[in-house]
């Protein structure tokens, strides 16, 4: 009898032992679960606002190749209403910058471009006197101190940060010289190598994209690219700062291979992730960041992140991944707020909700 009785209570305790594990196993996936969900509550809220400006276009937020948040809201084609896809192409703007980044990083690679040494080198038609003072280093981490190719420099290259548009299209120049083959073909190769099928440069009247629109004084205006005068030989130089074409899928194949060793060797991609001179962009908030090769660096805080934006023709955008935990964010929106002071709103509050989140805590 003693012996059943002694078995009963051991039976007993094992069973609430079961119980109290089985309870703080729900609990914590439930509390995790509440976790994980505040996240995509706050962007669903965030961009349902109007204020200060709608949001129309994308959201993607993967982690370890996994999508954690995907949302389209809004449309493609206000005139006849056909909603937003994920698969929808846009242009890029400045994201496009870190492509050009990694095109010059791939040729360094091969011993064809020394990032030290002046572009005259690799530029010998350049007239302008400074081609013989800045560096590729310097037109790539924006301290070249340019700001057009016919202007004076407006300080002693690699002293300050000044972005700069004709300093990538200089980049851009760089690379046909280089490689002998126009910066189209050596661009749209790569993204074929790395299986972005739905990305390219920008041609006129060739590409196929989602309409772009702008808002000024508060009134929606239809871009329309071919009749804003744009020469091609405009774009041409443009392209390598702002003219890529693609879409939420594709960037995300982009960053995944990019900063996980499959584009560049480890030494040429810490030398485009690191920096040495520091500037203020509103899509990354108020402090000043590092610059590197064709992407901003934020490591003021105690996680680091690595990223661009960009905006104008129609579109605006934001791009980051957080290394330290493998979060990859791409926001894309075809619609540019012409007001300086809002056109980033929601690329920035975006950034502030991942940053605060379970996914990073």
């Amino acid at each position: 009898m003693k012996h059943i009785y002694s078995y009963l209570l051991l039976l007993l305790g094992i069973l609430l032992i079961s119980c109290n594990s089985s309870s703080k196993n729900k609990s914590g996936r439930n509390s995790n679960k509440k976790q994980i969900n505040s996240y995509s509550v706050k962007i669903d809220s965030l961009i349902q606002t109007t204020s200060p400006r709608n949001f129309n276009g994308i959201i993607l937020i993967t982690q370890k190749g996994k999508t954690k948040y995907s949302k389209t809201y809004g449309y493609s084609n206000f005139e006849d209403k056909t909603p937003i896809s994920i698969k929808d192409n846009f242009r890029i703007q400045s994201n496009s910058k870190q492509i050009t980044a990694v095109l010059i990083l791939k040729e360094v690679e091969k011993g064809k471009i020394d990032l030290k040494s002046p572009i005259k080198k690799y530029l010998p038609d350049l007239k302008q006197t400074w081609a013989n003072t800045v560096t590729v280093h310097q037109l790539l981490n924006m301290s070249s101190g340019i700001i057009g190719i016919d202007k004076p420099l407006i300080f002693e290259p690699g002293t300050e940060y000044k972005y700069s548009n004709p300093a990538y299209g200089l980049l851009g120049r760089i690379i046909e010289n280089v490689t002998e083959k126009k910066y189209i073909q050596i661009a749209n190769n790569l993204f074929e190598k790395l299986k972005m099928n739905n990305t390219y440069c920008y041609e006129m009247h060739k590409s196929q994209l989602i309409n772009g629109y702008r808002v000024s004084n508060e009134k929606l205006e239809l871009v329309k690219f071919n009749e804003l005068g744009i020469s091609e030989e405009w774009w041409k130089d443009f392209i390598p700062a702002g003219g890529i074409i693609s879409n939420a899928i594709d960037l995300s194949i982009w960053d995944t291979k990019l900063h996980n060793g499959k584009i560049l060797k480890p030494k040429t991609y810490n030398l485009m992730t690191n920096y040495n001179i520091t500037g203020q962009h509103s899509a990354f908030g108020s402090e000043k960041i590092g610059y590197g090769y064709g992407v901003r660096i934020d490591d003021n805080k105690s996680i680091k992140i690595i990223g661009h934006a960009g905006k104008g023709l129609g579109f605006a955008s934001i791009k980051f991944y957080i290394p330290e935990k493998d979060i990859n964010v791409i926001v894309l929106e075809n619609i540019y707020n012409e007001d300086s002071n809002i056109v980033y709103h929601f690329e920035n509050e975006i950034r502030k909700i991942v940053l605060n989140s379970s996914l990073v805590k």
